[in-house]
């Protein structure tokens, strides 16, 4: 079983333990690899940064997380995900209504699809109220008026429907809704992709705020690393549906170690530098019906080594919570094997 390992948290301090998840869709034309044998693990009062390209198995790891993977076609074939030391994946559905939005809330990347047309936004707030915690129906619409007061929606708009406010505005609302029941983790799966730039600055400042205030812990997927180096603590890299790189936000951005982190970078504009062309990575992502033998990103590495197309590649630790799937990048480190001991 490969594992990413470290010292930097103890098992008291996780909140979350994701083990060699892996998620597969069926489907008549072949079986999607979506994820495949995933590691996470996040802190209490921590934020983690998800960063990969489209089809890297962000959103999959998320719903898979909700226990909301479609199914069909969607199927967990191995894997534990413990949530305050339980594991989720042995829950019953009445046991996980309880969590999701008591326990664990998630907001989801388009605002608009999102929130009911035809209900008042305190009374989908209200509703997430009175499912999780012992009030009357006054009382919840009185803590809805709070929560969007909260989120900077004043009061006297809480009877106004989602197609009354802006796109920003929506998002404020879903926030709202996410954190209701003061869940202690929360999921945000591209929380400002369909936004404004300006707009999305707003939210990310409100979600930092909200997520201290709240003292919750935060998984924020995303593909864009501005964003990851103003919110996150750690930060782990998805290509495939495999993490291929992990560390805290500093390190990754001082030393990115694996070729794909390396591209991801490369092909960030640097206003400090004057370049004719964005140094691209070259190729596409792999079909997920047909990954390709040993590391799955060799047909686009310009690092590649023969070894690299015939064994999927161990994650390596090249120094203290920095781990790796590339020998030959973590050959730059003192890289050992990530398993036994403690986990990352």
């Amino acid at each position: 079983m490969t594992e990413i390992q470290g010292k930097f948290n103890p098992e008291s301090a996780l909140l979350l333990d994701v083990r060699d998840l892996t998620i597969q869709y069926v489907t008549d034309n072949g079986t999607v690899h979506a994820v495949e044998n995933l590691n996470l693990q996040l802190g209490r009062g921590e934020t983690l940064g998800v960063v990969g390209e489209t089809g890297a198995g962000k959103t999959t790891t998320a719903l898979g997380i909700m226990r909301l993977i479609p199914s069909p076609p969607g199927v967990v074939r191995a894997g534990e995900i413990l949530f305050e030391g339980e594991d989720l994946l042995k829950k019953s559905e009445p046991e996980m209504r309880a969590i999701r939005g008591g326990k664990i809330a998630m907001i989801f990347q388009d605002p608009m699809t999102s929130l009911n047309p035809v209900m008042t936004v305190d009374r989908q707030i209200a509703e997430m109220i009175s499912l999780h915690r012992s009030v009357s129906d006054s009382e919840a619409l009185t803590l809805a008026g709070d929560m969007l007061e909260l989120v900077g929606i004043k009061r006297e708009r809480m009877h106004d429907y989602p197609h009354q406010f802006s796109g920003g505005m929506k998002q404020r609302v879903v926030i709202a809704i996410a954190l209701a029941c003061d869940p202690g983790l929360l999921i945000a799966d591209e929380p400002t992709t369909a936004l404004d730039v300006t707009i999305q600055a707003q939210v990310l400042e409100l979600m930092k705020k909200l997520k201290q205030q709240f003292n919750a812990s935060m998984i924020l997927i995303t593909h864009d690393l501005g964003i990851v180096a103003d919110i996150c603590d750690h930060v782990a890299i998805m290509y495939a549906g495999r993490v291929v790189e992990y560390a805290e936000k500093r390190a990754l951005y001082s030393r990115p170690l694996h070729p794909y982190t390396i591209g991801l970078f490369n092909s960030v504009p640097d206003l400090d530098e004057d370049r004719e062309e964005l140094a691209v990575i070259p190729g596409l992502m792999p079909d997920p019906m047909d990954l390709p033998t040993g590391c799955t990103f060799h047909p686009r590495c310009t690092f590649a080594a023969e070894e690299c197309s015939k064994k999927k590649p161990d994650v390596l630790e090249v120094e203290p919570g920095h781990f790796v799937a590339c020998p030959i990048r973590a050959g730059l480190g003192l890289g050992k094997p990530a398993t036994g001991g403690e986990r990352k």
